[in-house]
C-alpha cells in the first residue's frame, strides 16, 4: 500500500520543472557571474558596459589582479561591486545587503583595492593619439571645418562635502557651482574618445591656470589645433608651443558679431558640443561622478593620488571601452 508520501511520476516531473523554474527565476536576481553570461541587458544596467562580453573581457584581463576568492566574494563579485558603486552611486550600506548581507567593512576595502587594480590596468586606455592615426578616422565635420585638431577640451567638476579645514574650503569653493566642488579638465578626440584628464583641483581654480598647470599643453606639436570654450583664454601658452586654440567670438566691446563670425562660431559650436556628449555620457553612465563625494575620497591614499581621482579616470577609461558619441559621416 502507498503512502501518502509517495508521488506519481507525473507529479515528480512537474516538481522538477517547477524547482528548475524557480532557480533561473532567482538565478536573475543573483550578482554572480552565471547569472550574467550572455545576459547583455543587466550587464548594461549594472555596470554601464554594453554587453556581457566586454564585461567578461575586462573581467579576464583583471581578474589574476582581483586576489583569491573569499569566503564571501568571488573575483568576479569584487569587480562587480566596485563598478556597481561607480555606476549606480551605490552606498556600502546598500552593496553589503545585495552581495549576501555582508560587512560595510568589506565592501570598503574591496571597492579600494580594486578601484587601485582597475586603475593601474585601464589608465593606459587614455592615450593621446598618434597625429596619423588621428587624420585617418578623422569625421567628415572635422575635415571640413578644422582638420588639425587634436583635442576638444573643457572643465567639469562635481559636489564635495564641505571640509572642515579652513583653507581646503576656500580653496574647493567654486563660485560657478556655489558648492565646494573638485575640477577637472577633460581632452577628447575628434573621434570621442576621452585622451587627457587632469588631476582633481579645487573647485576655485580657473579654468586657464588649471589647463596651464596639467601637464596638457606638453602634448601639444606644432601645428596643432585645440578647440575650447570662452573661459579659456589659452592662446598665449598654446602658441608658445606653435599651437593653436580655436574659442567662439567674444562679442564684449562690440554691437554685434560680423556674419563671418557668427558663422565660425557656429561651426565651432557644432564641434565643441561633443565634449560637453562625452562628460554628459560620464555622469549618465557612472552617477557617483553626480552625486556629492565624500570628503575622505579627497584625501591623497596612494602614488600622490585621491581616490577621486582613481574613480575619475577609471570611469573615463570604461567610457573609451564603449560606444563614441561623435558620428564618423
Amino acid at each position: 500500500m502507498c503512502s501518502q508520501t509517495d508521488l506519481s511520476m507525473n507529479q515528480y516531473e512537474e516538481l522538477l520543472i517547477e524547482n528548475e523554474s524557480l532557480r533561473k527565476e532567482l538565478g536573475k536576481y543573483k550578482l554572480d557571474i552565471d547569472s550574467f553570461i550572455d545576459n547583455d541587458k543587466k550587464t548594461l544596467h549594472f555596470t554601464g558596459l554594453p554587453n556581457w562580453q566586454l564585461l567578461f573581457s575586462l573581467y579576464e584581463y583583471v581578474k589574476e589582479d582581483l586576489g583569491r576568492a573569499s569566503s564571501v566574494l568571488t573575483p568576479f563579485q569584487k569587480l562587480l561591486l566596485t563598478i556597481m558603486r561607480m555606476k549606480l552611486s551605490s552606498t556600502g550600506s546598500d552593496l553589503a545587503y545585495r552581495f549576501g548581507d555582508i560587512n560595510e567593512s568589506t565592501i570598503s576595502r574591496n571597492f579600494n583595492h580594486v578601484l587601485d587594480v582597475l586603475y593601474n590596468c585601464l589608465k593606459p586606455l587614455i592615450k593621446w593619439p598618434d597625429r596619423e592615426d588621428l587624420k585617418k578616422t578623422m569625421p567628415m565635420d572635422f575635415r571640413k571645418h578644422a582638420p588639425n585638431c587634436v583635442a576638444i577640451i573643457d572643465c567639469f567638476e562635481f559636489f564635495l562635502e564641505c571640509p572642515s579645514n579652513p583653507l581646503a574650503k576656500a580653496q574647493t569653493y567654486s563660485s560657478y557651482k556655489h558648492h565646494n566642488t573638485v575640477k577637472y579638465l577633460i581632452g577628447i578626440t575628434p573621434q570621442g574618445t576621452v585622451s587627457f584628464i587632469s588631476d582633481g583641483w579645487g573647485g576655485r581654480v580657473s579654468d586657464k591656470h588649471l589647463t596651464e598647470e596639467s601637464g596638457f599643453l606638453e602634448y601639444l606639436l606644432p601645428g596643432d589645433l585645440i578647440l575650447a570654450d570662452r573661459g579659456f583664454d589659452i592662446r598665449e601658452s598654446v602658441g608658445l608651443y606653435c599651437a593653436m586654440v580655436k574659442l567662439p567670438a567674444f562679442t564684449k566691446g562690440k554691437k554685434q558679431l560680423s556674419g563671418i563670425e557668427v558663422e565660425q562660431t557656429r561651426r565651432i559650436a557644432n564641434l565643441r558640443i561633443h565634449v560637453e556628449r562625452v562628460i554628459g555620457n560620464i555622469r549618465k553612465k557612472y552617477s557617483m561622478l553626480s552625486s556629492t563625494m565624500p570628503i575622505d575620497f579627497a584625501r591623497v591614499r596612494s602614488a600622490d593620488l585621491t581616490t577621486i581621482d582613481k574613480i575619475v579616470t577609471v570611469c573615463s577609461a570604461l567610457i573609451n571601452m564603449c560606444d563614441s558619441v561623435v558620428p564618423f559621416e
